[in-house]
């Protein structure tokens, strides 16, 4: 009766519940069981910690492989930093040698601009991993080279300059250009698309300066080619625009937030990616030129390397006239740009006002993409230049010409 009672007076539901619980209770016997188990293998996780020789055991990891760093060697200009495509920069200046032969390289890191001093044999000098070194170009005056970690770059020698070993024309033709209007035409741009520069170079005369990027599988080759054809070049040295980086020059552009030491480095990797060339010009930049503390280190350099400049003229506010001349560096300014609208009517408007300033001022300058039309246009109005009075020159004839006048 007590357990019929208890019964009724249980809440519905709940003996149910009780009765289930009972059927779960496991025997006294599995539980110790199952107790000691759990307690075995809390042990042999305590053993392992305990007695296992890792200082960072328990904390995150991952692996990262690193390639040592080759040495580098002194190339004879205040540090810079910058390194190969996209990473990493780097740039050394070479501390005096100690007794054993050493010497002490401090490494700047082109992001961070973090040093790191590294001892290395004192003959050590190769370039560093990923930056092999193109090779030199055929008909280079290798006094006029140095050599540096990123590969071979001009230099000054002997009071013999690169702008004007380089320089296409002789000296008749500059003196001729000196008493009668002359017009200078630089293509761009070339490098990159072997196509179009192969057009430029074949169907161009040689009096036209052809300006190449540091990019494209083989620039050496192409530039061999277009010195083989008697054309005058020019290295154009990525700069940054003011909306990048949705507008990217491409890999090693200089820019107004590095420090001049990491901007003269990447300056440093673009000048060692062919060799021939009379100077240097900017590509894109509108930001670049204008900022006065990121291009002064760049216009010295490329000076004391005996190295002219073309400002492409796109920045009304560039300051590197200015910085050229006060380095007494050979410079010119792009008056216009040909095939801003490429079409033949306005490709040929921009030429007529182009032999109009050359009238007018004696010198003027133009530059131009390898579009077809524009080689096909430009290449019209040259045949007939000279009939109305009006030489085509080098840029470097332009250039010496607008100093002495």
């Amino acid at each position: 009766m007590a357990e019929t009672a208890d019964d009724l007076s249980t809440p519905l539901g709940k003996e149910t519940v009780r009765k289930r619980r009972r059927r779960l209770r496991l025997p006294f016997g599995a539980s110790q069981l199952i107790a000691g188990l759990m307690g075995l293998v809390l042990l042999a996780f305590l053993g392992f910690a305990i007695f296992n020789d890792n200082p960072l055991g328990g904390e995150p990891g991952a692996r990262v492989a690193i390639r040592a760093e080759p040495p580098a060697e002194k190339t004879g200009s205040a540090p810079a930093g910058a390194q190969a495509p996209a990473v990493k920069s780097a740039v050394e200046a070479a501390k005096p040698a100690d007794p054993a032969g050493k010497k002490t390289i401090t490494i700047i890191d082109g992001s961070s601009g973090a040093r790191r001093d590294v001892v290395v044999s004192a003959d050590a000098a190769e370039p560093i991993e990923g930056d092999a070194a193109p090779a030199v170009t055929a008909g280079i005056d290798q006094r006029l080279l140095e050599k540096t970690r990123h590969g071979m770059i001009p230099l000054a020698a002997g009071g013999l300059k690169p702008f004007t070993a380089y320089a296409a024309g002789t000296e008749a033709d500059r003196a001729r250009a000196a008493r009668m209007p002359a017009v200078a035409i630089v293509i761009g741009g070339l490098g990159v698309g072997a196509a179009k520069t192969s057009d430029a170079i074949m169907k161009l005369p040689p009096a036209v300066t052809l300006a190449f990027t540091p990019y494209g599988s083989d620039p050496g080759k192409l530039v061999e080619r277009a010195r083989a054809q008697r054309h005058e070049i020019l290295l154009q040295i990525p700069m940054e625009p003011f909306d990048y980086p949705d507008n990217d020059p491409g890999p090693q552009t200089l820019l107004t937030t590095l420090s001049a030491e990491q901007n003269v480095d990447r300056l440093f990797w673009h000048l060692s990616r062919f060799q021939g060339y009379a100077g240097i010009a900017n590509f894109m930049g509108a930001r670049f030129v204008v900022t006065d503390a990121a291009m002064q280190p760049v216009i010295r350099e490329a000076a004391r390397r005996g190295l002219g400049y073309l400002d492409d003229g796109s920045a009304p506010r560039s300051v590197a006239s200015t910085l050229a001349e006060g380095q007494a560096m050979p410079f010119a300014r792009a008056d216009f740009n040909i095939d801003a609208v490429p079409t033949s009517v306005e490709i040929d408007r921009a030429l007529a006002k182009l032999e109009s300033l050359a009238k007018e001022r004696g010198t003027a300058v133009g530059i131009a993409s390898a579009l077809p039309i524009s080689i096909e246009r430009i290449s019209a109005w040259i045949k007939s230049l000279e009939g109305r009075g009006i030489m085509l020159v080098p840029l470097t004839t332009a250039m010496l010409k607008s100093k002495s006048n």
